[in-house]
Formats: structure tokens, sequence, C-alpha cells
């Protein structure tokens, strides 16, 4: 099972890598996630640059499609270029997005009457794409989740892994990546956000 973690030019580094790192630590299970960009290289908000992994039209092919976020989403969002380049079809693949990653689900059609996770400074333009957006880090319909803040990420993750190996696997990432005294407490919040945020609405 492949998963593709787009990443844009202006990306945030906590979204992409903390959600990739916790992924590719399933490798030995059969799911891997690789860094998936528009261009060969792009710069994160910090000026980091980053080699892809995969090319853009990796998402097709991937089982599992993450979209993060970053400064120059609302840039995205209005190429409709780069946007006709993430064909994603939800009735086969798991779909996520954080933070300002929602305004791509937004664009691409993809939420429709589904509420929206996001972070505070992307929340007025998710909101003016009349996507109602939740006061929580997590939420799922289906195969679409969104993520709200960037350590938020790390329940993107856990709820890919929840949804592909189970939560036995997802509990052992999250248990061996946890501060130390602390495991117990990390496992459990992350699998209650991703619980909570699936029950939420039904």
């Amino acid at each position: 099972m492949q998963v593709a973690v787009v990443t844009f030019d202006g990306f945030n580094e906590l979204d992409s890598f903390v959600a990739s790192a916790l992924i590719n630590r399933c490798r030995k299970d059969g799911l891997e996630a690789f860094i998936t960009t528009p261009t060969p290289v792009v710069t994160s908000m910090n000026g980091v640059e980053v080699s892809g992994q995969r090319p853009m039209e990796f998402v097709t092919e991937a089982d599992v499609v993450l979209i993060g976020s970053g400064v120059k989403t609302r840039d995205v969002v209005a190429d409709d270029r780069l946007i006709s380049r993430l064909p994603l079809d939800p009735s086969r693949q798991l779909i996520g997005a954080q933070c300002s990653g929602a305004l791509v689900l937004a664009r691409l059609g993809l939420l429709e009457s589904m509420p929206a996770c996001t972070d505070m400074k992307s929340r007025p333009f998710v909101e003016a794409c009349g996507v109602t957006v939740l006061d929580a880090p997590f939420h799922a319909e289906g195969n679409i989740a969104t993520a709200g803040g960037c350590l938020a990420s790390q329940y993107l993750a856990t709820w890919v892994i929840t949804r592909t190996l189970g939560e036995d696997a997802a509990r052992g990432v999250l248990g061996y990546v946890a501060p130390v005294g602390e495991s117990q407490e990390t496992v459990e919040r992350a699998l209650r956000a991703v619980h909570t945020g699936e029950a939420a609405l039904r």
C-alpha cells in the first residue's frame, strides 16, 4: 500500500514530515509513504529545500493521498493546471488533508456537505468555500478526513495506519515515538481523536 504525501512549494514541514515519518514506520507491514511534489524540488515555508520522492502523477496510483498545507495553498487552488493534476477518487482511495489542505479538497469538490478541520489562519478561507469548519483536531467521513493544527498530523497518520493495518499497528507506531513516560497517554489521545472524529455527526 502506497501513500502520496502531496507537498507543495511553501509547505509546512510538520505536516508533510510528521505524517510520512509515522506512516513509514509501517514499511515492514507493507505501508509506505512518499513525499509527492509538483516539481522536482520544493521549498518549505522556512526555506528547507526538499527533493520529491514521487512526481504528482503518483497520486493516481496511490492507495492513500494526504494533502499537506503551506503558505501558498491559496495559490495552489487558484492554479487550474495544478489542480487538474490531482484526479483523486474517494471510492478507492483514502484521502486526507492537513490544515489549509482542506482548501484543496474543497476546490476538488470532495467535501460537498462534509464539515472539515483546519487551522485558525485558514479557517476563514475554508468557510468562504461554503464548508463548515469544526472546532476539532480531526474529522472523517468514509474515505475522507481532515485535520486541523500542525501537530494534528499525527492524527491523520493514525487514521491512515488504523484504516489500512488496524489499531494495533497504530498503537505500536505511536507508542514508539511518544515522549518517554507518556506512551500510553499519547497513544490513547491519538486514537481517541480519530475515533471521536469518525463518530461525530453519525
